[in-house]
Formats: C-alpha cells, sequence, structure tokens
C-alpha cells in the first residue's frame, strides 16, 4: 500500500451494511478475493455520500454466479462479456466485476482479458482516485499514488496521460466532469496538455456518449471552473461550436442564483446560459448531440418564448403564460433573474428588477393552465354550419376568455356564443 498514510474506512456505515458484508463474505473465501473499488472509496475517503458500490473480484463471472445462486442470491448478467455481474441482496444492487487487462483498445472501446493481477486491473483504469481498493476488512488498498491525489483533490490520469486518452477517447470529457465534482485549484497539467492535443478524437465518439458526458459535468454544483479550462484547451469549442463566440461568463450567475434561491442544478439551463438563443441553431445542436427530444422541445420553447414587457402585470402575465407554455418562459426568467442578481450589488434599480422576477419565476412555476371550456362542437351546437368558420369563430371566442383574464364560465360563454352564431347568420 502506498500513499502518506494507511487508511482504512471499516468504521464508514455504508461499510457495515449487512448486504454488503454478505456479498465479501461469499466472494472472499476458497481461493477467491474480492474488494470494494472505485467511487465508494473515493467518496468514503473524500467525506462525501456514497451511492452505488461497485466490486472488483478474481473470480470469473461463472463462479460469482455458481456462488451466488447457491447462496440464493439473485444474479443477472449485466455486462458478462466485460465480466461483470450484478448480485441483488434484500433489493441492492452489487456489480462485481473480474479483475482485466486491455488486450487491445481503438479510443471507443477496448478488447479484455479477465485475470487475477490487481496491479494490472488498476492501471487500465482512468484517474489515481478511481482506482483505489477496500479489501474485506476496510484496509486501502492504493497501487497508483491515489491517496495522494484524494489529499489534495487532484484529478490525475493514471500512468500517461495521452495512453489513457487514447484507450477511450471520452476520458477527455471525462477529465473535466471528474474535476468539476472532486477537483480543486488547476487542473493537473499533464492531463490538460493531453486532452488539449487529443480533442480532435472527439469527433469519432458517438453523439449519445458526448451528450451524457457533458450532460453529468453540467449537473456538478459547480462546473464553472471546468467550463473555463474546457474552453482554454479547445475542448469546449470541439464539442460545443455555439459556445465558441457567445461566452461561459454567464454560467457564474446561474450558479449563484442556485445556490442562494435553492434552485437543483439544471443542466439545461446551464446550457441555455452559454449558447445563442437561436432556435434553428439549437435545433441543430440538439439533433447532432441526440438529446432527447423532450430536451430539445425544452430548449425550442426557451429560444421562442415572447420576450416580457419591463413592466408586465400579473394578469398579463397569466395571459402570457396561457399562450406561449410556461416552460420556456421559467427558463427564461430565471436566466434574467441570475444575470440581475450578478449585476445587482449597488445599483437599486437592478435590485427591484431582480425581485420582481424573481415573483415572476414563482408565479410561472405555479401557473397551472386553465382548461377553454368551449369546443368545436359547441359552436356547431349554436347553429354554425360545420366548416372553416367553426374553428374561426371558436378562436374568437377563445380570445375573449382570455382577455377576461379566464374569468368567463361555460354558461357565459355559451351564451355570448349564440350571440356571435345568431349576428354571423
Amino acid at each position: 500500500m502506498t500513499g502518506p498514510t494507511q487508511k482504512n474506512i471499516a468504521d464508514e456505515d455504508w461499510f457495515n451494511n449487512p448486504a454488503l458484508k454478505r456479498v465479501l463474505d461469499l466472494l472472499n473465501v476458497d481461493g477467491g478475493e474480492t474488494r470494494i473499488v472505485g467511487g465508494a472509496v473515493r467518496n468514503a475517503l473524500m467525506g462525501l455520500p456514497i451511492q452505488d458500490v461497485d466490486l472488483a473480484t478474481t473470480l470469473l463471472p461463472a463462479e460469482t454466479q455458481a456462488r451466488a445462486e447457491a447462496a440464493g442470491i439473485k444474479s443477472v448478467p449485466t455486462g458478462i462479456a466485460h465480466g461483470t455481474v450484478t448480485l441483488v441482496v434484500d433489493g441492492q444492487p452489487f456489480e462485481v466485476t473480474t479483475l482485466r487487462r486491455d488486450v487491445s483498445t481503438d479510443g471507443r472501446h477496448a478488447e479484455v482479458a479477465f485475470g487475477t493481477d490487481w496491479q494490472a486491473d488498476a492501471e487500465r483504469r482512468d484517474f489515481t482516485i478511481n482506482a483505489l481498493y477496500a479489501d474485506r476488512n476496510g484496509h486501502v488498498v492504493d497501487m497508483v499514488e491515489g491517496l495522494p491525489d484524494i489529499e489534495t483533490r487532484t484529478i490525475r490520469f493514471i500512468g500517461d496521460a495521452a495512453t489513457r486518452i487514447a484507450e477511450d477517447h471520452l476520458r477527455s470529457l471525462r477529465f473535466f466532469r471528474f474535476f468539476a465534482y472532486y477537483g480543486s485549484g488547476r487542473p493537473d497539467a499533464d492531463g490538460l496538455r493531453a486532452v488539449a492535443r487529443a480533442k480532435d478524437k472527439l469527433s469519432t465518439l458517438s453523439a449519445e456518449r458526448i451528450w451524457a458526458e457533458t450532460k453529468k459535468l453540467l449537473t456538478a454544483t459547480d462546473p464553472s471552473r471546468a467550463l473555463l479550462w474546457m474552453r482554454q484547451t479547445g475542448v469546449l469549442t470541439e464539442i460545443l461550436p455555439e459556445t465558441e463566440k457567445w461566452g461561459i461568463d454567464a454560467i457564474h450567475g446561474v450558479v449563484a442564483a442556485e445556490a442562494a434561491l435553492g434552485w437543483n442544478p439544471d443542466p439545461l439551463l446551464r446550457l441555455a446560459a452559454i449558447v445563442p438563443v437561436d432556435a434553428p441553431r439549437l435545433a441543430d445542436m440538439a439533433k447532432r448531440l441526440r438529446m432527447a427530444n423532450a430536451e430539445a422541445v425544452r430548449l425550442e420553447n426557451w429560444a421562442t418564448a415572447p420576450v416580457l414587457p419591463d413592466e408586465v402585470t400579473d394578469v398579463g402575465f397569466d395571459r402570457i403564460l396561457y399562450r406561449a407554455g410556461r416552460d420556456g418562459l421559467v427558463m427564461q426568467l430565471k436566466l434574467a433573474l441570475a444575470s440581475a442578481r450578478a449585476n445587482a450589488e449597488g445599483d437599486p434599480i437592478t435590485m427591484r428588477k431582480a425581485a420582481r422576477l424573481s415573483v415572476l419565476v414563482t408565479r410561472a412555476e405555479n401557473f397551472e393552465k386553465p382548461v377553454f371550456p368551449l369546443s368545436g362542437g359547441d359552436v356547431i351546437a349554436a347553429g354554425m354550419e360545420p366548416g372553416p368558420k367553426v374553428g374561426t369563430l371558436l378562436a374568437e371566442m377563445e380570445t375573449l376568455w382570455v382577455e377576461r383574464n379566464f374569468s368567463l364560465d361555460r354558461a357565459a360563454l355559451t351564451a355570448r356564443l349564440a350571440e356571435m352564431v345568431g349576428k354571423a347568420d
């Protein structure tokens, strides 16, 4: 074990989870050795919440499955080709992966061979802080000098940075994502040089992988430092050319507003802060990155939302919400509020603007679109012959209803409809 001091996580509550203990006991007998690996060990040492607990083992997948079956534990071959079996104990999943070494890689996929060499398994991983193991007794095993990097919050590639990136070009983005979540100070210089030199290789990756990794980065508590270095290395322009002439400064205000106002980190809102309000370009971006349809629609709603008057009234705002929809306007207002807050200090006018925008955000988020009480069938029932005039008259009635602040009920609207049909005759 290397590192400044020996570490032990045996006293951690999650480590003493009976379900985890059962799996470790099952796989650490009769010649098998199994350790906790990766994120759980890293987060425990950094004092961060533990989510998934992954395990590495010297046992082959078939042996892991056989032992689980004999013990009455459910096993799922979630990634059997790459040595991964998921064991489910008391409803809790544990991914168990056989130790591996890379036989060949093409920058996107790796051909692996199973083995029992812990050093080889550690050295094929991406960053030193992700290659720490904890044995059955909670002793942390460090084969790649990860413990010093945990203490300094340094995101460092294992071995040669260029080699690690050549094995999987997505690691260029992961470098910045992990820096956003776990890094401190200036990013590792070797890592920065390597990702800058390999940025053109990102185009060989699938759009789905790029967007998934970018979205995770944008979900970090504060991705602004990572975005800055992505811009400096040219990586940001490579994956989001829309940001090149737009700038990323607005991200600071958004992050500050989220923290101050209790907003959950919103990757799409943060993305909107660093791309131009240009519906066609955003549609092209969503298509290129193969975003989910709901994500593309949300960006479109934001880009096409009407610009609000400076002194919009509550009643007028409700009318706009009815016509334009809520989602796009909420994004527009939040970005405007973040900007106003960032510039409000010492400026009473901007402070008042920020206060009003805050009220509008709350009103928009709580807005429930009222349902227009009439339909085309009601127009026909009032005596209008079927045809294009039905839709025209119905639209006129809806406009009247909106202008009366949605206050006319069905009876009042029906009476007014009868009058209008009579006049049309």
